[in-house]
């Protein structure tokens, strides 16, 4: 009952050694929401990984994604995350400053993201107006009710 000392709300029936082995009872006894290593926990090894593979592997199970809609998502998230690759180097190497060659190779990658965006729409039957028009009526009411900042979708 080691991982249910640690996280009381999780119905666990008992942890994997390992886990004991990263997280004292002390630690354990700070929060239900915060866990801190302590000074004498044993780093990972490839055998705990070794362990935590197997062990997470029981949670694991095939989903089904040979729909339509897979591949666009999917290209939506490499090159949305390839536009904030770009701007990271910006900002890490540059300061910031974006040049005429940053601000071209981005335009090509926004691209990607809209054309991948495009196609999610087409497979959902929206159009990017509908879209577009969607997003703008809710921001404004989050507006209108003092709720722009924060979180959640339903805010």
């Amino acid at each position: 009952m080691y991982c249910a000392t640690i996280f009381p709300r999780m119905q666990i029936a008992a942890a994997p050694p390992w886990v004991a082995r990263l997280f004292s009872p002390e630690s354990a006894a700070m929060s239900d929401t915060t866990v801190t290593p302590t000074a004498g926990a044993v780093p990972p090894t490839p055998d705990t990984f070794a362990v935590y593979q197997r062990e997470s592997r029981k949670t694991w199970s095939v989903i089904r994604t040979d729909h339509s809609i897979v591949y666009p998502t999917l290209g939506l998230t490499n090159e949305a995350g390839e536009v904030a690759g770009k701007i990271k180097k910006i900002f890490r190497d540059r300061n910031g400053e974006i040049s005429a060659a940053d601000r071209e190779a981005l335009k090509q990658e926004l691209g990607d993201v809209l054309w991948y965006l495009t196609q999610i729409c087409t497979e959902l039957g929206l159009t990017l107006e509908e879209v577009a028009e969607a997003n703008l009526v809710k921001l404004f009411s989050r507006q209108a009710r003092g709720v722009l900042t924060g979180d959640g979708d339903h805010r």
